[in-house]
């Protein structure tokens, strides 16, 4: 009975040196001529010009967009469904902590016509009254909703140019806490505290 063995024969360390090199040089050429021009806009030999590849490393930006002629702070260019402004859009988040029988208000400045998406709840039921102050007066004040409830949610439309926005007052004896989130074309806003303090907020663009 004859058996065969057969044995594969290693590459030699000369053959594998030659292989390792050739596989490095491959790598260089394909990072000088494709990455390099591609991915950082460099480019030695201008293949990444001739390919097309620079372009990709430095896009041409596009015109930067803007409200067509027209649209005001308040009255938007209408382009089908779409109604574009030019004002900027911007939004708040703020919450207040009421002890028994405090009360805080919280106004935004609006133009008029200027659109304002609110909500707002509060842990237990609050006196609320939405008003607004024709530009800023406190004496020339007008409510549009008043209640006690724990929580609202709506659109706004200012009738007028001025100080728009909440009272609450919690009429129990226990801590309530309100949170307000809001959004639309505003420019600032104010608190004003039972102790008579006035604190302006930034409000931020999305």
């Amino acid at each position: 009975m004859t058996s065969t063995n057969s044995v594969t024969e290693l590459p030699s360390t000369r053959t594998l040196a030659i292989t390792t090199m050739a596989a490095v040089a491959v790598a260089g050429v394909v990072l000088v001529t494709l990455v390099l021009p591609a991915e950082y806009g460099v480019d030695p030999l201008g293949t990444g010009k001739a390919l097309g590849l620079t372009a990709i490393a430095n896009p041409s930006a596009g015109p930067a967009v803007t409200a067509p002629e027209g649209a005001t702070a308040v009255t938007p260019v209408v382009e089908g469904p779409v109604g574009r402004y030019a004002a900027t859009y911007k939004r708040d988040a703020v919450e207040f902590t009421l002890g028994p029988y405090e009360y805080v208000e919280y106004k935004y400045h609006l133009q008029s016509g200027a659109m304002m998406l609110y909500s707002w709840s509060a842990t237990t039921a609050v006196v609320h009254d939405m008003h607004g102050e024709l530009n800023g007066d406190p004496n020339q004040v007008t409510s549009f909703n008043k209640s006690t409830r724990e929580n609202d949610s709506g659109a706004f439309a200012a009738p007028f140019s001025g100080l728009h926005g909440w009272y609450w007052e919690n009429p129990g004896g226990e801590t309530v806490t309100v949170k307000l989130t809001t959004s639309g074309f505003y420019s600032s806003a104010m608190e004003f505290r039972f102790d008579k303090t006035k604190v302006p907020h930034d409000v931020s663009i999305p």
